[in-house]
């Protein structure tokens, strides 16, 4: 797992792509590590794979970056039923990493119909690894725009041998597979902070915020909070545990309700400027103007910023807003 680690921490990806791919790995590791009754990280070389293990997994992550995809929703695994050979021997199906890998994330399986019998492996642990890091497991409700489809090599007659991903945006006012982390710091500057804040975001949380609080033997502390998807949830606590002084770190399930958001331009007195529209089953409900492109003016004409600001919500309103709202 080290070396595994090591390769992509040292290369010229992304920071996102690196994190995202490393959370995989040792996730696998994990699984395979509790298949063979060993230490986290003390897995058999051949188990985690070779460079094959790094192309699906680094491919997979920086794939996904490529295509802009924020969330990951993913349909219940398929069992399989019979065996697989390996150099362990003739395994179940699914195999005792795959199956470990379904367990850790408490993800939902389907099983086969029996008239579809000995279908053989379905889901590999690598692929496993890389849905339950990612993934959330539920559907909701989307807007397709595109469809794209794998094709595996293995021709069966009792299945289509075909991984499909569907892209789209969630429709509507819904609610996200999200975590709330936090922990109670007493002891972190305020540098170490801004760094965390910064790295969290950096992660993809949706939002991370500082309070205030009161500490065991009367000290002031402060409780760090963050708001990550699902699949986001061990980066960010992994984050939490080595960037600051802190012993643990609470998660729970987060439920948020979120409205359709786009950022436009419009034509105003002031000139031509990006606002943000909100909007509630498919009505435009709110207007809120762009700091930068409303600083920008400020700056140029000399105008105070509030000023800026009240003109162009006026006149963004008057054109975006529905009218019966």
């Amino acid at each position: 797992l080290a070396e595994f680690v090591g390769i992509v921490e040292a290369s010229s990806l992304p920071a996102r792509t690196v994190e995202r791919s490393c959370a995989v790995l040792r996730r696998l590791s994990e699984a395979e590590a509790l298949a063979h009754g060993s230490g986290a990280g003390d897995a058999p070389a051949h188990e985690l794979g070779d460079l094959d293990t790094l192309v699906d997994v680094v491919g997979s992550v920086a794939g996904l970056e490529v295509l802009g995809v924020e969330r990951i929703c993913a349909s219940p695994f398929p069992s399989g039923s019979g065996v697989v050979r390996t150099e362990h021997g003739v395994l179940p199906v699914p195999s005792p990493a795959t199956a470990a890998l379904v367990a850790m994330a408490n993800a939902p399986l389907t099983w086969p119909p029996a008239a579809a019998a000995d279908t053989g492996e379905m889901v590999t642990p690598t692929g496993a690894a890389i849905l339950t890091t990612l993934a959330t497991f539920r559907q909701p409700t989307m807007n397709v725009q595109r469809v794209g489809y794998g094709l595996g090599s293995r021709d069966s007659s009792q299945y289509p041998n075909v991984l499909a991903l569907w892209v789209g945006e969630e429709a509507g006012a819904s609610t996200t597979g999200l975590a709330l982390v936090e922990t109670n710091l007493d002891d972190a500057s305020g540098e170490h902070l801004g760094f965390v804040h910064e790295r969290l975001l950096d992660q993809g949380a949706r939002d991370v915020w500082f309070t205030p609080i009161q500490m065991k033997k009367n000290r002031p502390g402060t409780m760090l909070s963050a708001i990550v998807p699902a699949e986001m949830e061990n980066q960010a606590v992994d984050l939490i545990m080595k960037e600051t002084p802190t012993l643990g770190v609470r998660v729970r399930p987060l439920a948020r309700y979120e409205a359709e958001r786009e950022e436009v331009e419009v034509e105003t007195s002031l000139g031509r400027l990006r606002v943000k529209v909100k909007r509630l089953e498919g009505r435009n409900v709110g207007v809120s103007p762009e700091y930068e492109a409303c600083r920008e003016v400020a700056l140029e004409q000399g105008m105070p910023l509030q000023e800026v600001y009240r003109v162009v919500q006026r006149e963004a309103e008057d054109q975006l807003l529905d009218s019966t709202g």
